[in-house]
């Protein structure tokens, strides 16, 4: 057995012991040894094995399967240039506390610096968007290689998913030819390493466990603590009757009912972004942030005390309501060490939501709260009456699909304009569907990659449709994404397209301004005149008519809705806007 060989068999065998249950491949010469190892895990039934031949696409990919299902996944690649095609994915997993492993074949050390093909310095690629990074040095016939090559896969996982920590890790190693497997079967020493403590069985039997090489026994938890005594060690007096939550992005459940829990028993509205996974509470308001965008708004109805859980700010009016508060907590969710504060005005970060006080009499319904629920049953109103009176744009789409999800379902949104459409229509619901993007970096890029991982991660234990909100502009970012393989896993996954030639976003912003109507259209609109359904074909993807059909249908396959004229799109949220004022 040849060096290369060998690290690969005990690579691949680790993180399957490590507790990975996906590994994404994109192919490649230098990590040949890795590809046949994790195809032959994957023959075996150890690990889920996905194939894409860009490594944009693989590495996002990975992201959606990470961030659906919580446990880290490796992506592997080939050197060079493939390596540096991860970047924008690996930085939404730093961004979003994903746990993405990059595992990258490099040159061995006499091939670095020298000019040799498919080389560039590696080692140090990712180094300001990763918990860990490490370089493997090349595999030789040596002893004492086993345990440092299972130590380092082991620690690497360990980091990835430590909840402290969780984010994306780089194991970089450099591998020799020969580069498939020659000779026999044997190596210098046991592959296996050590079994594992023994202990005895019922029947009195010496057994070995197999586990990981080294196992990760840290605790870390953060204990709840009462909202009124958080106040009262700030001095800052007794529980005001003007509080209100604003959840964010969050990767836990628990968090968000935690959340819920706390603006029912303090009688405080509480606003949930769509990947809060809040939008269930019985004081949760479904429009907050078309209510804090309408002007002169949010002066006249400031907080005394804000409470944010997990990365928020996807609307301006919220951020500015933030900011205006007259004191701001901020609960972080992540753990990861760092906290997301963009307004810069927390005035303490803490390690869990708060829990209800400890005072049985609680201040329940106020004149603040009672205000917040008439004002977004108002907003709820207007919002039925512009969407009946109009022709369908994002906001329909985006209502649609709210309303068709089942609870066991899945809905990945695309940043940019879909996930603020979303967030402005979509209902309270005793029973949301589970609601991810990849909030960490917002970026369009990957989107299609990173929904299919999601929902096939989601369905591996048993999740229900999974819908991809997305917009024109963010599928053609990642068309590769939608080249899959005749024997990979594909999800029951609907891609709802909304198609208005161009970037909607910025019919909502500043240069939609009049005075940049003369560069407006080629600079920022960017048309395309893309038939994106004749694409979306192309790729061996059906389009049906409907969301009515498309749900009939199984595997991957999509609808276009449009076109949608963007001006119209942008009058009606400046409509929506001032009908709120």
């Amino acid at each position: 057995m040849n060096p290369s060989t060998a690290a690969a068999i005990v690579i691949i065998d680790e993180l399957v012991r490590s507790g990975v249950n996906d590994v994404v491949l994109a192919p490649g010469s230098r990590s040949a040894p890795l590809a046949i190892e994790a195809a032959r895990a994957h023959e075996r039934g150890e690990l889920r094995l996905h194939v894409r031949i860009d490594e944009r696409s693989a590495g996002f990919l990975a992201l959606g399967l990470a961030k659906a299902g919580g446990e880290p996944v490796p992506v592997i690649t080939t050197s060079g240039t493939a390596v540096a095609n991860l970047l924008p994915a690996v930085e939404e997993a730093h961004h979003s506390n994903v746990p993405v492993i990059v595992i990258s074949a490099d040159r061995p050390g006499e091939l670095r610096e020298t000019g040799a093909n498919q080389t560039l310095d590696q080692v140090r690629i990712f180094d300001s968007c990763v918990r860990w990074a490490v370089d493997i040095e090349a595999p030789h016939m040596g002893k004492g290689q086993v345990g440092y090559w299972r130590n380092t896969i082991s620690r690497a996982v360990s980091i990835a998913r430590h909840p402290w920590q969780r984010g994306p890790v780089h194991v970089n190693i450099a591998l020799r030819d020969p580069l498939v497997p020659t000779g026999d079967a044997t190596w210098v020493e046991d592959l296996e390493g050590h079994d594992g403590i023994p202990f005895t069985d019922d029947e009195g039997d010496t057994v070995h466990v197999v586990r990981t090489w080294t196992v990760d026994r840290r605790i870390s938890m953060s204990v709840q603590e009462p909202i009124d005594e958080i106040l009262d060690d700030l001095a800052a007096g007794e529980l005001p009757e003007k509080g209100l939550i604003i959840v964010g992005d969050i990767d836990d459940p628990e968090d968000a009912a935690a959340a819920i829990e706390l603006s029912e028993a303090c009688g405080w509205p509480l606003h949930s972004e769509p990947s809060g996974m809040a939008r269930a509470g019985k004081y949760t308001l479904a429009h907050f942030s078309l209510l804090t965008a309408a002007h002169g708004f949010v002066a006249q109805h400031v907080p005394d005390l804000v409470i944010t859980v997990g990365k928020v700010g996807l609307s301006r009016g919220v951020m500015a309501t933030i900011r205006a508060a007259g004191l701001h907590l901020h609960a972080e969710t992540q753990r990861t060490g760092r906290w997301p504060d963009p307004t810069r005005t927390a005035a303490a970060v803490l390690g869990s939501v708060p829990a209800p006080p400890e005072d049985s009499e609680l201040p329940g319904a106020s004149e603040w709260l009672d205000w917040w629920l008439m004002a977004d049953a108002a907003a709820q109103r207007t919002v039925e009456k512009t969407l009946a009176a109009a022709q369908p744009t994002g906001l329909h789409v985006a209502h649609a699909i709210w309303e068709a999800a089942d609870p066991d379902d899945l809905i990945f949104v695309a940043s940019s304009r879909s996930i603020r459409d979303l967030e402005a229509v979509a209902g309270v619901r005793r029973d949301p569907p589970r609601v991810l993007a990849n909030r960490g970096v917002n970026g369009i890029d990957g989107l299609v990659s990173t929904a299919i991982g999601a929902a096939l991660a989601h369905q591996s234990v048993g999740g229900g449709t999974a819908y991809a909100l997305l917009g024109d502009l963010a599928l053609l970012h990642d068309q590769n994404g939608l080249i899959i393989g005749p024997e990979e896993p594909v999800p029951d996954l609907i891609l709802v397209v909304v198609d208005n030639n161009g970037g909607g976003i910025f019919g909502s912003l500043e240069q939609a301004a009049p005075d940049f109507e003369d560069v407006y259209e080629r600079v920022f609109g960017t048309p395309v005149d893309v038939d994106l359904g004749a694409l979306i074909v192309a790729h061996g993807v059906p389009v049906f008519d409907s969301l009515t059909d498309a749900l009939g249908g199984s595997g991957i396959r999509a609808i276009v809705i449009g076109p949608v004229d963007r001006s119209v799109e942008a009058q009606i949220h400046r409509d929506l806007g001032e009908a709120l004022a």
